[in-house]
């Protein structure tokens, strides 16, 4: 079930509104754990089994690093929250790494499984020993979203075992926490310990659900109306079979604009869903477009996945503490690995080691090298090229068809004949418009998160106008991906 759909805005959301309200303030939890496993196993009834296996692991875990599995509970209710600093016992060790190892061995299976098997395959027939191949017939399928929530509930035993979060004893609300339907299936990656107050009390004001109501319908905008008439002039450009330059260009800007509407879309949805529930989501984009740097790129663009890589990936390698040359291999591998964190090709891999040897080449230059020398307006437009050039090798299909792409962005390709016949397809004036309206989107209009920070009768209006139009315009779209879920 996807948000940008007839089922999900005219059935699930207001029977699950309905619900949520019609309930005490101690069925709350228990109702929206119910309709988030709903939401996740609408697609699969399995998926649902994955994920309540998960977040079990790390709700015993956590009882166990707080040494609370069969203690009596406290006068006060609470946790005591273990010193951060400080010796942990063999059994916290223990339960901390099996909450990591678990949830990385679930990943890794449903994620990597094929990928292995055929890297294998094809490593033993580059060296003659196809015999010895597995040539498996079945394929493991990829669960919805498990890239996100094996994240978000591993990083609650990791909190509690630092001494960063207490430990929750109500499983309800852990449950909740983990499987939130409005951030469940493509993030942002939420933090216990930014929603575990909230989990205890929160408001539910008609200010915060009206501000969801406009974030929610910003939202459905960038996706609908923007990122699905961009992205179809992606498909048309990268499925090609031969292309000009100059569509080259326009088909990778093209993605660029579809995966940033696509996915910043949907954040805004999931955080005015959110707040409809009396939750605050904490931001997950910045304007990244308008960075005059990688290393500002990755401070601004899916804000809870880099924070998340940094603070538990970056930093227990050492971050930047062991030396130059220790920095410049902790922030190659953070990438390599957030590459393939993104899917299980080689493809993703180059994305991310691109993008790591980035950070580690700006890290070498100091503040009055060249290139902070020149004005800001160009360090983003080098900025924005040097992402394009990435966003091809996330987008192709394979290795060689990327190399493809980008020898025709580059001028070295002679296109074919037919190559010519794409551009009565993405040079029609309604899918130049709506480019034209991502670049003033991107570049000129304030985000999201500002604009509805104060609401006014016209902002209202807009944002509800914005949302009827999206609304008629997805029943004429056949074409209504979501980039991220797969990942």
């Amino acid at each position: 079930m996807v948000f940008s759909s007839h089922l999900f805005i005219f059935y699930f959301l207001p029977v699950a509104l309905l619900l949520y309200y019609a309930v005490p303030r101690r069925g709350k939890h228990l109702v929206l754990t119910l309709l988030s496993y709903l939401f996740y196993g609408w697609a699969n009834p399995l998926f649902m089994v994955l994920m309540f296996g998960s977040t079990l692991v790390d709700y015993i875990c956590g009882l166990v690093i707080s040494q609370q599995l069969g203690a009596g509970r406290r006068p006060d209710g609470e946790v005591p929250l273990l010193a951060e600093r400080g010796p942990r016992t063999r059994r916290q060790h223990i339960a901390c790494v099996v909450s990591v190892c678990s949830n990385l061995s679930l990943l890794g299976f449903f994620k990597y499984f094929n990928f292995a098997a055929e890297t294998y395959d094809a490593l033993l027939q580059a060296v003659g020993l196809s015999a010895w191949s597995l040539d498996l017939a079945f394929r493991v399928t990829l669960p919805l979203g498990i890239s996100f929530y094996t994240f978000q509930s591993m990083s609650y035993t990791i909190d509690v075992y630092r001494g960063h979060a207490r430990a929750i004893r109500n499983f309800i609300d852990f449950a909740c926490y983990v499987s939130m339907f409005p951030q469940l299936v493509a993030g942002p990656i939420i933090r216990f310990q930014e929603v575990a107050d909230q989990l205890r009390e929160r408001s539910h004001t008609l200010t915060k659900f009206a501000r969801g109501v406009a974030f929610f319908s910003l939202g459905m905008a960038k996706k609908v109306l923007i990122a699905n008439s961009c992205g179809k002039v992606a498909d048309v450009v990268f499925d090609a079979a031969s292309i000009t330059l100059l569509d080259s260009w326009v088909g990778v800007i093209a993605y660029s604009f579809q995966i940033y509407f696509d996915f910043s879309g949907y954040s805004d949805m999931a955080i005015g869903l959110g707040l409809m529930l009396g939750f605050t989501f904490p931001k997950n984009f910045d304007s990244p477009y308008l960075s005059k740097s990688i290393t500002e790129f990755w401070r601004r663009w899916h804000i809870s996945l880099s924070t998340w890589l940094r603070d538990y990936l970056y930093i227990p390698l050492g971050g930047n503490r062991k030396g130059s040359g220790r920095t410049y291999i902790n922030l190659a591998l953070v990438m390599l690995l957030g590459g393939l964190w993104h899917g299980a090709a080689w493809t993703f891999i180059i994305w991310g080691a691109i993008h790591g040897c980035m950070l580690a080449f700006e890290r070498t230059q100091g503040k009055d090298s060249l290139y902070r020398r020149l004005p800001g307006a160009v360090r983003v437009a080098l900025t924005y090229v040097l992402v394009l050039f990435s966003w091809v090798f996330f987008r192709a299909a394979d290795l060689p068809s990327a190399l493809a792409y980008c020898a025709a962005m580059l001028g070295l390709a002679t296109p074919e004949p037919q190559a010519w016949l794409i551009r009565g397809i993405i040079y029609q004036p309604y899918y130049l418009f709506f480019m034209v309206l991502a670049a003033v989107v991107t570049w000129c209009c304030p985000q999201t998160w500002d604009w509805t920070r104060r609401l006014t009768a016209p902002k209202i209006a807009l944002s509800l106008l914005l949302l009827l139009i999206s609304l008629v315009l997805l029943t004429t779209q056949a074409f209504n991906p979501f980039i991220y879920f797969i990942f």
